[in-house]
């Protein structure tokens, strides 16, 4: 299985969209389905995407499909969090970071390091460099997984 969109809000889609762009080596472009909704899109150009809306913007399941409606929304953290692969090196995420004010950092989560991103100082973007990416691979498989949390079959 392979993620080929997913959905973000922001307060600023349009520059959230152009870091996320960034990051996938790919570019932002208005998303004209829904007012004020960016999307970017990853440089491979093969449909990878996440889409950027408002934070007053909800999806909902229309009569026949799904609809956008607009609706006043507070800015507040979300439990939801993306991890993206990204071929900038660490120093150049942080770097972008800083341009855009976020809180960004480097994390050890265990089985693997990233960099935490916190869009908008709301959201969690778990960004993995060139290096970073081989750890995760290895380390996020479910054999690793039960072994990590004491979940080994009998």
């Amino acid at each position: 299985m392979t993620l080929l969109h997913m959905s973000v809000n922001a307060g600023d889609p349009e520059r959230v969209a152009a870091f996320l762009a960034r990051l996938l080596g790919g570019e932002a472009l208005p998303f004209p389905p829904f007012p004020d909704c960016w999307i970017a899109f990853a440089g491979a150009d093969d449909g990878t995407a996440i889409e950027v809306y408002p934070l007053t913007h909800r999806l909902v399941a229309g009569a026949g499909q799904v609809e956008c409606r607009v609706q006043e929304a507070e800015g507040a953290p979300t439990f939801a969090h993306i991890a993206l692969a990204t071929d900038l090196p660490a120093r150049g995420v942080l770097a972008l970071a800083g341009d855009h004010g976020w809180t960004a950092r480097r994390c050890d989560r265990g089985p693997f390091h990233c960099i935490e991103v916190w869009i908008e100082d709301r959201l969690l973007i778990e960004v993995l460099d060139p290096d970073m990416r081989a750890a995760y691979r290895a380390g996020m498989t479910v054999r690793n997984w039960r072994a990590m949390f004491g979940m080994d079959r009998p």
